[in-house]
């Protein structure tokens, strides 16, 4: 299967993502274990996480962090409505 890209991506005030892919599908990635790892840790500043963008395949944030592809969507899970 290959994986679909990221096209928008809402920041959530518990430092998890809400990413819409190109499936149309929506998955929630948690961004909480990176936070203590330079240079994620500068996101656990709400106004920097917000920056979030989607970026080619994946999304980034202002000052160039961003996560792996393949980790974004296979590391995420099913948004539950």
């Amino acid at each position: 299967m290959i994986r679909p890209k990221a096209i928008d991506v809402e920041p959530r005030s518990d430092y998890c993502l809400l990413v819409t892919f190109s499936n149309n599908e929506k998955r929630i990635f948690d961004v909480n274990p990176y936070l203590d790892f330079k240079p994620y840790s500068e996101l656990k500043n709400l106004t920097l996480f917000n920056t979030v963008k989607p970026a080619g395949l994946s999304v980034e944030w202002l000052h160039g962090q961003d996560i792996c592809p393949d980790e974004l969507y296979y590391n995420s899970k099913p948004e539950i409505k």
